[in-house]
């Protein structure tokens, strides 16, 4: 009886992993409840471990985390009743935030699970024929500065606009040689190569933040590709059902703070056994 209650649950494994077309038979699946329909979500718990088991010991209960408003400890199901604070069409929906305006959290954070070589980010060159590379998100003089030049200061120990202007074939030199890992990396950001991590395409879940290693509960889903993120923010599961209720989600109306103006909530998220 033994032997056959393990074949049985094999095979309803199998068949689980076929139906909703996992990337690994093992990975947890979870189903998010919203009020615009249900979600499932396979959960990447081999490339993103710390992150996953984060996001679902908060989603059920385990996790004790500080309470935003009364800075009181708590245990209890986090997202449930939470809102999609943050939805913008052709790009991607936000949730996860306890106060509902995207600056809350767990009172934690913890690092980011990201790898930059299965991402190829060591091998993109972060200037070509003078104009930077999608991936860095610059659209302006003032952004190149913030983004390339001043971290790539700060790592060459300039700290001078005199030392600069001796140093300025150096500078030019170094700015050329740069990729979109090294700029990110000079920015504050880390990488973690024995894992391996999917680019954040379209129907991922990914961790939002507010810099490098700053995850806590905030999470978004894509409805595109957005090569601009990857190497910036921990993807750790994707969509495998429910794709036309994220599709619905980030079409609604919103405010001019992207806030939907009709409260689309978070109803529950489970793991499904």
């Amino acid at each position: 009886m033994k032997l056959l209650l393990i074949s049985l649950l094999s095979i309803s494994a199998v068949i689980f992993a076929q139906e909703f077309n996992k990337e690994y038979a093992d990975d947890p699946v979870v189903l998010m409840k919203t009020t615009k329909g249900d979600i499932y979500i396979e959960l990447f718990a081999k490339e993103a471990p710390k992150t996953v088991k984060n996001f679902l010991d908060l989603a059920e209960g385990r996790k004790e985390f500080t309470e935003t408003k009364t800075q009181k400890k708590a245990t209890r199901n986090y997202y449930d009743g939470l809102i999609f604070h943050r939805v913008i069409p052709k790009f991607m929906i936000q949730g996860g935030c306890p106060i509902g305006v995207g600056t809350g959290g767990p009172g934690y954070k913890f690092e980011d699970e990201i790898s930059a070589k299965s991402l190829g980010l060591h091998k993109l060159k972060a200037f070509q024929g003078g104009r930077p590379h999608q991936n860095l998100g610059i659209r302006s003089q003032q952004q190149f500065y913030q983004v390339v030049l001043m971290p790539l200061l700060k790592k060459l120990g300039i700290s001078s606009q005199e030392e600069l202007q001796k140093r300025s074939a150096e500078v030019q030199k170094a700015v050329e040689a740069l990729t979109v890992q090294d700029c990110f990396e000079n920015q504050g950001y880390s990488y973690n190569d024995t894992l391996k991590s999917h680019q954040p395409s379209r129907g991922v879940l990914a961790m939002a933040n507010s810099g490098p290693n700053t995850n806590g509960s905030q999470f978004f889903i894509n409805v595109i590709d957005t090569p601009w993120l990857a190497g910036k923010h921990t993807v750790f599961g994707k969509v495998l059902k429910g794709m036309d209720v994220v599709d619905a989600i980030s079409n609604v109306k919103t405010s001019p703070a992207n806030k939907p103006r009709e409260a689309i909530k978070i109803i529950s998220i489970r793991e499904v056994k």
